[in-house]
């Protein structure tokens, strides 16, 4: 999920959600087999992994981590759920930054301008950046799955709780301090809002990388229907692995063109001064177990199909 390094730069010191980034590096996750949209993604071989998952590493409590598979029928219907109200203000779009795991969009969050509440929060959350995770091929990419299915890319817009909190690296560290947007990606005609996006990111090919970039609103990235989801308590899905988050995982998916997504595959782990050059791709953590814990759906369980396309509700 959450894109961090443990060094700040000087460039994007002053924005609060930059917090605990890991060193990014050479390797990455080479899976055993192709999945085929199959339950593949928990029995990766992990050699020649990321150095994020290099060694040991501390997870707080540990019972509640993420990501995880959703499956749809053991899903419990929750009535109090309420629709998720959304409010961005594409003007505090700031800059993207590659930063050798995945690339982050950020925005300034030093006030509520971009905001989320509903749906299972009960206060109100600023935007603080977004990001993806994806595959090596269409096949695999996404860190949660449904019913064990994978979809080749996942969006994550994190959010910080600024009713509780006064900055990002509170809220990190604290039950209900984050919640998180989950969007799957798949692959179909061309996503007309994220091209904006895509044309950016040639600028940013190689770690640390980070350019200007202005007026972008994350609700094109939505689904059209944001009303169906799932949720549940789990955790940050790269260091430090806080279990601070509230996700809400769309059930809807959108729509982005494989050229898009190969564009996201051009990008680098590598500085421009490393001698071997990696491909960013496979840049997801491994599910981890569900440990007891339920997940809520605002839309019966009995009644869903599979997740369709319907395009985003917004133009950016």
């Amino acid at each position: 999920m959450v894109t961090f390094s443990l060094a700040v730069r000087p460039l994007v010191s002053r924005l609060h959600c930059q917090l605990v980034r890991q060193a990014a590096g050479s390797h990455r996750v080479t899976p055993v087999r192709r999945c085929n949209l199959t339950a593949c993604s928990s029995k990766y071989v992990l050699s020649h992994v990321h150095p994020m998952w290099q060694g040991p590493l501390v997870v707080p409590g540990g019972d509640r981590q993420s990501p995880i598979d959703i499956a749809v029928r053991r899903s419990v219907l929750d009535s109090n759920l309420k629709p998720l109200e959304t409010s961005y203000d594409p003007k505090t779009c700031q800059q993207i930054w590659n930063n050798g795991y995945s690339f982050l969009v950020e925005y300034d969050d030093t006030a509520d301008r971009n905001t989320l509440k509903g749906g299972p929060l009960q206060d109100t959350y600023r935007l603080c950046q977004f990001h993806f995770h994806w595959g090596e091929s269409n096949d695999w990419g996404s860190e949660h799955t449904v019913d064990r299915q994978l979809f080749p890319a996942e969006l994550h817009l994190v959010h910080w709780n600024s009713d509780q909190f006064s900055l990002f690296e509170e809220a990190v560290m604290e039950d209900n301090g984050l919640a998180v947007i989950g969007v799957f990606l798949k692959v179909g005609k061309r996503h007309e809002g994220l091209q904006k996006l895509v044309d950016a990111l040639p600028a940013i090919r190689h770690k640390e990388s980070v350019v200007e970039f202005n007026h972008f609103d994350p609700a094109c990235l939505l689904p059209a229907n944001t009303e169906d989801y799932w949720t549940y308590h789990g955790s940050l899905t790269t260091p430090p692995l806080t279990e601070s988050v509230t996700w809400i995982v769309m059930k809807q998916h959108i729509e982005v063109s494989h050229d898009q997504l190969a564009v996201f595959r051009s990008l680098l782990f590598t500085s421009a001064e490393e001698e071997v050059q990696k491909s960013m791709v496979n840049n997801f953590r491994v599910q981890q177990p569900l440990r007891g814990r339920t997940v809520r759906s605002s839309f019966s369980p009995f009644l869903q199909g599979a997740p369709s396309a319907r395009g985003s509700k917004h133009s950016c």
